[in-house]
């Protein structure tokens, strides 16, 4: 529903990984096919689920196929793929599986991006447990014609802003048409539940920088 900002196009060259949480079942939105030709070109190593590498890799596409659950090496650091559910009831199993993931990363804060998800065990053990310093969440409470939500609700995004130890980004806002949560509705909620200072809500073409100590995060 909105352009990439100008800029997209230079950070793309410096990419030297991606990373997928689902591709297969239509999720264009997550791989497409100017992202698979990409990737192909720039021989940029692509992690992902064990079950998705030939998917991925049927193009000639490097892969790094991962074990869910498992802490394993990446980069100089570690990643760790965290089970997700895409969706309540039967609509789960029509979006497929995938994962998020939690990263390691010298010098830097731990990150966990949630992936397309609902508040699961998995979700909640990730962030009790793991702790990460910056948690990214998929907070467009997105639907489809058929089936119940395939996102988090609003009551379980607020929850995962209350038990995350650090900070919490809101992404998948305003730029995909099933997904009706806007900034604003997020904000005010947020604002509501007295988690205000916990949720950072990009705008788009924002960019967010954080150093070592995530207490003094910052956006730019």
């Amino acid at each position: 529903m909105v352009p990439l900002p100008d800029v997209a196009q230079d950070h793309l060259q410096g990419i030297t990984a991606a990373m997928v949480t689902h591709c297969q079942l239509g999720h264009s939105d997550h791989l497409d096919g100017a992202a698979k030709k990409f990737l192909l070109s720039q021989k940029i190593p692509v992690f992902c689920r064990l079950d998705d590498e030939t998917f991925i890799g049927k193009r000639g596409i490097s892969t790094v196929p991962l074990k869910d659950e498992q802490r394993q090496p990446f980069f100089d650091g570690f990643i760790t793929p965290i089970p997700t559910i895409h969706g309540y009831g039967w609509i789960a199993r029509f979006m497929g599986p995938g994962v998020g993931y939690f990263l390691e990363l010298p010098g830097a804060p731990t990150l966990y991006v949630s992936g397309d998800t609902i508040l699961t065990k998995d979700v909640r053990h990730c962030l009790k447990t793991l702790k990460p310093d910056i948690a990214v969440v998929a907070a467009g409470n997105a639907s489809l014609d058929i089936g119940k939500d395939i996102l988090m609700s609003l009551d379980e995004i607020m929850e995962f802003i209350r038990i995350a130890p650090g900070k919490v980004i809101a992404n998948h806002l305003e730029a995909i048409n099933h997904c009706p949560v806007t900034r604003p509705q997020l904000r005010e909620l947020a604002q509501k539940a007295g988690l205000s200072e916990k949720l950072l809500i990009p705008a788009d073409g924002e960019t967010l920088s954080f150093s070592a100590e995530p207490a003094f995060a910052q956006a730019i």
